[in-house]
């Protein structure tokens, strides 16, 4: 039989090393086949290699396989500071989003950063910073929209002179 080749195989395999480390249930099936290998008598050294992982890590679940089965195979508990809002009060302010600032007593008529981590702190005493907030916006479903000026009434002349590379 012919082999195959994958074009740019470089980029598709950091694609799709990618792509497992996104959910826990391929994370869970990335371990299943690494443990597969093993148990098909592969060394851990070459099912690293493989599967693009460090041999220790390798190692580290096959012994959590045979100590718990299945089950030291699925995505325990993560480390990492522990979030400051609860479930109930990320759904309340998602609900807060999609009216505007100034019905909350906030200047400005969007929602970015600033005026989030302000309304945070009123509402909940959660002082986050204006950075912070503005990585909300994309895993909640929002998007951060900065008015542009409009200069489309300017008069055209006007405006040739305005550009960079007019001819003046």
């Amino acid at each position: 039989m012919k082999a195959l080749t994958v074009a740019e195989a470089s980029v598709i395999v950091l694609g799709l090393q990618d792509e497992i480390r996104r959910s826990a249930e391929s994370r869970y099936d990335h371990r299943l086949h690494g443990v597969l290998m093993v148990a098909q008598g592969m060394n851990c050294c070459r099912v690293a290699e493989l599967l693009g992982d460090a041999p220790r890590t390798v190692e580290y679940w096959v012994h959590r396989f045979e100590a718990k089965g299945l089950a030291g195979l699925q995505e325990g508990a993560r480390c990492g500071r522990p979030g400051r809002l609860t479930a109930q009060q990320v759904a309340e302010i998602q609900g807060v989003l999609r009216k505007r600032p100034a019905d909350f007593g906030l200047s400005g008529n969007w929602w970015d950063g600033k005026t989030l981590a302000a309304y945070l702190e009123r509402a909940y005493r959660v002082t986050l910073g204006a950075r912070q907030c503005r990585r909300f916006f994309r895993p909640w479903g929002f998007r951060l929209v900065k008015p542009r000026p409009v200069m489309a009434r300017a008069e055209a002349a006007r405006q040739a002179e305005h550009k960079k590379n007019s001819k003046r």
